[in-house]
């Protein structure tokens, strides 16, 4: 579904990207790890069109996609979950869905997708008519991947999402993104938690200094000795 070849990102002087290329094929969760400022943002946000790139391709359903704006990729399925809690605190839980949907006329279909959201996060349900902004950091984070749902993504891109999060809230983000999965959508995570990612994900890419430095199906890089001395503190 997706395949990024030889992109470059620079800052100024700074070689943010260094050519990495990886891929995330229809149905599968594949994340990419590495430390604070490796490029793991700045790869998802070159891909949705935020950042600019300096060289190479990203192809998103055989097409190269560089350089589209972002709400036109948006329309095309491609959908960002960005780090942080990102939301509009002065609008309604509900208001907050509806402007994931800004893009799409379906309006039946709208509707399923909202109670489908509900579904998965019965949280948000319970907190349709609440002001955005007051709700705690879990359920403002599993309201920023609801309005991400509304979109009606095919790839869902998203950045840190147990950022800050306590323990038993973390499980249910994961839960959903699984969830997620099991409906057919495809998936790039960035996530700080390896662990629990590599538990979820089918296939990780290890970003180091903006360069791609591993890569394997993830159950495999549980094992490997530098992601467990590295990553997992093991």
């Amino acid at each position: 579904m997706l395949t990024i070849e030889n992109l470059s990102v620079h800052y100024g002087g700074i070689h943010a990207l260094q050519g990495i290329s990886l891929e995330v094929p229809a149905g599968k969760i594949v994340t990419l790890i590495g430390a604070n400022g490796a490029g793991k943002s700045t790869t998802l946000n070159t891909i949705i069109g935020l950042v600019k790139s300096s060289s190479g391709s990203v192809m998103f359903e055989g097409k190269n996609i560089l350089g589209q704006p972002t709400k036109s990729l948006v329309e095309q399925g491609l959908v960002l979950v960005p780090e942080g809690r990102r939301i509009f605190p002065n609008l309604t839980v509900q208001e907050n869905l509806t402007l994931g949907a800004y893009a799409r006329t379906d309006a039946e279909s709208i509707e399923q997708d909202r109670e489908r959201v509900f579904n998965l996060f019965p949280r948000l349900k319970a907190r349709t008519n609440q002001l955005a902004g007051t709700m705690s950091g879990g359920e403002r984070k599993m309201l920023a991947i609801a309005r991400g749902m509304m979109s009606k993504p095919q790839l869902l891109l998203v950045d840190e999402p147990s950022l800050g999060l306590a323990p038993h809230l973390v499980y249910d983000v994961f839960h959903a993104l699984e969830e997620l999965q099991r409906r057919g959508v495809t998936i790039l995570l960035v996530e700080q938690n390896v662990n629990a990612t590599l538990e979820i994900t089918n296939r990780a890419y290890v970003l180091e200094q903006g360069a791609i430095t591993l890569t394997g199906p993830s159950s495999a890089m549980k094992q490997n000795e530098h992601v467990r001395n590295a990553y997992l503190g093991i």
